[in-house]
């Protein structure tokens, strides 16, 4: 488990976490935000219990674009979808694959929008995760 290898006292390299997770998703999401939004990742720990451990955080000015949980051939995306965003989203998650579609109407609505964390196993879940970053803030022009 992530958090058994790399406690507090134990930081990871990004090396390590992507040999980690092991994916090609997880090399397309990192690249995608990095490109689109000119930014680089943070590494940072978190005593959350939500997921414990290190983890990616992407940030844009001080919003938070996405953070990145490294799971063992996989990893998990939380995004916060705002009150300004959720209009948007209701129109944008029609869009998306019934597992994300699934996701976003179980995970309730709280002061601040909603706290989706989702699992990318699959492209199509992918997809979606860049969908719903570009909701948060919208990508720079090229």
């Amino acid at each position: 488990m992530w958090s058994e290898l790399y406690n507090s006292n134990n930081k990871p390299t990004f090396e390590n976490v992507n040999d980690f997770v092991n994916s090609t998703l997880w090399d397309e999401l990192c690249l995608f935000v990095e490109s689109t939004y000119s930014i680089l990742p943070k590494l940072e720990f978190s005593k959350c219990s939500m997921q414990k451990g290190w983890n990616i955080k992407y940030k844009k000015s001080s919003k938070s674009l996405c953070t990145l949980y490294p799971m063992d051939g996989y990893f998990i995306v939380l995004i916060v979808i705002g009150k300004k965003e959720l209009t948007e989203a209701d129109m944008v998650i029609p869009t998306c694959s019934p597992y994300t579609q699934n996701l976003f109407l179980e995970t309730p609505s709280s002061y601040c929008g909603r706290w989706l964390m989702i699992e990318v196993k699959e492209k199509s879940t992918l997809e979606d995760v860049k969908k719903l970053i570009q909701l948060r803030v919208k990508p720079l022009n090229k």
